[in-house]
Parts: structure tokens; C-alpha cells; sequence
């Protein structure tokens, strides 16, 4: 899909109001159009598969911004993968004129740009799914992957002062010794989040039917790893 202004983000859904997609603010969640994974248990394949929904022109976006400070503080741009866009850097300095803090969302595929928006301090917190050890990230998302960049980012996150790590969680593809070979890769992050998958939507609709991991489960594993982190939590259960 090719946006028909090019110096805008494709932007496909905001979510007007969150109090916990960026920790410690009050937020809105903008959520961008287009991703290079296939992640089966993807819970937003309309941001991965054009379903025809319409764009949100980005004027609509920054206006709606403009009229939201002093209520709003914080800005979250998710996907899809932001990262592929263009655009992403000036949006975010334009997002930043009105004075909000910015969180990104990334699979961590282009460290040059996490480069780049670390240097010049356009991001205030970066979260960074992790799919799998690298040697399983092809089999859980569907598609060639260069590792080595997931690698590069995953030390250019961890040094990057407010970061979370999460990894998504199906047994069919992550084990529970895959999990803790994640969790010991990133050991040192601040923050690690396990993530139990939602069965109410996913790219591949069979994945919808797929065993889920138990709380207690989920429990016994975030018991073993959470030495490893300043806070190791669980969502969605």
C-alpha cells in the first residue's frame, strides 16, 4: 500500500485514550500500517493484510493531538512495524512540537533507525517484541529474517535507559525451554513481559483454536526468570 502523501505515516487506527500501553502515562495509541513479519498469532492482521479500512490522514492525527495537551501526555506509535516507514522521524518531531513524550513499538528489525531515533531524542521509551531464540525466529514468523539485526537491536534497546522486552506465548511454537532461553538472553533488561496470546483474533485464523499456556503455567515460569530483570510480569491472563 503506498500512502498518496508521501511525507505521511499510514496510520490505520488510534486509540484515543490508554492508561497501559505506556507505563507511567496518559496516552493515546496510534497504530501504523504494515508489517514484514507473518506472525500466525498476530491479534492485528487488519494492520498486516489491507482489509480496505480507510487512513487516518495525519493532519486529523496532529490535530486531534493539539486538542488533547494537557490531558494527553504521552503518545504510543505501534503496528504493524513503524519502523518501515519513512516518515517515522519527522512525525515523531512534529508529534514531540506539542510536547508529548514518545513511545515505539518495533519487532526490531532496523536498528539504524532505532539508531537514529535514539540519537536524536526522539523516542522516550522503546519496547521491543522478542518472537523467539534466534534460531527459531523463521518458524515463528514466517518469513526470512537477518538475526543479526534482531541481535543488534535487542543491545541497542537493552542500553536504552526506559525499554521493556515481551515475547508473545504459544506453546505450538515457543516452549517453555525456548521461553527461558529468552528470558536468559536478555537478562540485565529492565523490564521483560510474558504475553499470553488472544485467541479472539489472529492472521492465521487456525491459531484461534490453538492451546493456550495456563496462569499457572505462565506463573512457574516467570518465577524462575524474574531474578533476571528489574520487573517480570505476565499479561493478558
Amino acid at each position: 500500500m503506498k500512502n498518496s502523501d508521501s511525507r505521511s505515516l499510514i496510520i490505520k487506527g488510534i486509540q484515543k485514550l490508554s492508561l497501559i500501553d505506556y507505563p507511567g502515562r496518559v496516552a493515546c495509541t496510534l497504530f501504523t500500517f504494515g508489517c514484514n513479519f507473518r506472525c500466525p498469532y498476530c491479534h492485528n492482521p487488519e494492520l498486516v493484510i489491507d482489509d480496505g479500512t480507510p487512513l487516518i490522514p495525519e493532519s486529523d492525527v496532529l490535530r486531534f493531538l493539539e486538542d488533547r495537551r494537557g490531558f494527553l501526555d504521552g503518545v504510543c506509535i505501534t503496528g504493524g512495524e513503524p519502523t518501515l516507514h519513512d516518515d517515522l522521524p519527522n512525525f515523531i518531531k512534529r508529534v514531540k512540537g506539542l510536547g508529548y513524550s514518545v513511545k515505539l513499538d518495533t519487532n526490531g528489525t532496523s536498528p539504524e533507525v532505532l539508531r537514529r531515533l535514539i540519537g536524536e531524542k526522539l523516542v522516550d521509551y522503546i519496547a521491543m517484541d522478542v518472537k523467539a531464540p534466534l534460531e527459531k525466529y523463521e518458524s515463528v514468523v514466517r518469513v526470512k529474517v537477518d538475526t543479526s539485526r534482531i541481535a543488534e537491536s535487542v543491545e541497542i534497546v537493552k542500553s536504552f535507559p526506559e525499554h521493556e522486552f515481551r515475547t508473545t506465548v504459544v506453546p505450538e511454537l515457543l516452549t517453555r525451554e525456548d521461553i527461558l532461553a529468552i528470558a536468559r538472553w536478555l537478562k540485565g533488561s529492565r523490564r521483560f513481559f510474558i504475553q499470553q496470546f488472544k485467541q479472539t483474533k489472529t492472521l492465521d485464523k487456525i491459531f484461534m483454536e490453538k492451546q493456550v499456556y495456563s496462569a499457572v503455567e505462565l506463573e512457574k515460569i516467570r518465577d524462575e526468570i524474574r531474578c533476571f530483570f528489574e520487573v517480570c510480569r505476565i499479561r493478558n491472563i
